[in-house]
């Protein structure tokens, strides 16, 4: 599956009867998730849970390479896996690993989702949008989350995950791209810094889970962007997304 006019995702959605894990929450999820994948496809753990790349991967010189899905903690024993692997069959693959984690009650979302890349507002008007920062979010190099930064991150993340994973990189001009997005004016911030960590059991090492929520509002030539902000609440932005962290939605005032 590909469409080089959108980028595709399943929207998995995993209810359980019965959950064997202790602790209902994604940093629990996603290590259980990556023991029962391990047992389940070796091959598909290095592939796509534990990816490795020590010279370096994508626009932002990566050191690994971003996991093709992100979780989202939907209710006390539901969870959203918002799944980019679409260049070969894998809905099967990760239904049946996450039936290692208990009893299924439904499962829904296995038809693709295409979500368009041109926005299908033309106006050359000034839009307001106002944009929520609903987890812990942290932008690489930036304690706000200036307009042209959040693009620049949205546009990266969405080209490596089509590259790696669907229809191809962006067939954009990157530079202008970016440099029209920094010409959109923020015009309102209320941000509350959050500080939370994990301590890797295979690895001994810490990793941030913090990062800020809150809003921020920008105002300017919004329209040809709009739907990169859509496919980043599939997506996520910034670090960590993978455990859910980056999740963001937005409206026009």
């Amino acid at each position: 599956m590909g469409n080089a006019s959108s980028f595709d995702l399943y929207p998995l959605r995993f209810r359980f009867a019965i959950c064997k894990l202790r602790n209902f929450s994604a940093n629990t999820l996603r290590g259980a998730f990556g023991s029962a994948l391990k047992k389940t496809d070796a091959d598909a753990y290095a592939r796509f849970f534990a990816p490795k790349n020590a010279a370096g991967w994508g626009p932002s010189g990566l050191a690994d390479p971003p996991r093709p899905f992100v979780f989202r903690m939907l209710g006390p024993l539901e969870v959203g896996m918002n799944l980019f692997l679409t260049r070969e069959p894998a809905v099967a693959l990760f239904t049946r690993v996450m039936q290692e984690l208990g009893t299924l009650s439904s499962v829904a979302g296995t038809e693709p989702l295409r979500v368009p890349l041109c926005s299908a507002e033309q106006t050359m008007h000034p839009l307001h949008i106002r944009v929520h920062f609903l987890t812990p979010t942290e932008l690489k190099g930036a304690g706000r989350p200036a307009f042209g930064i959040l693009l620049a991150r949205i546009r990266d993340r969405v080209s490596t995950l089509r590259e790696l994973y669907g229809a191809g990189p962006l067939a954009i001009d990157f530079k202008a791209f970016g440099e029209r997005a920094s010409r959109v004016t923020m015009t309102r911030c209320e941000l509350l810094p959050v500080a939370l960590e994990r301590t890797s059991r295979a690895t001994g090492q810490r990793h941030s889970l913090g990062g800020f929520t809150g809003i921020a509002e920008y105002q300017g030539a919004l329209a040809e962007f709009l739907p990169y902000l859509d496919i980043a609440r599939w997506t996520g932005v910034g670090r960590q997304t993978v455990w859910g962290k980056g999740e963001i939605a937005y409206e026009v005032l």
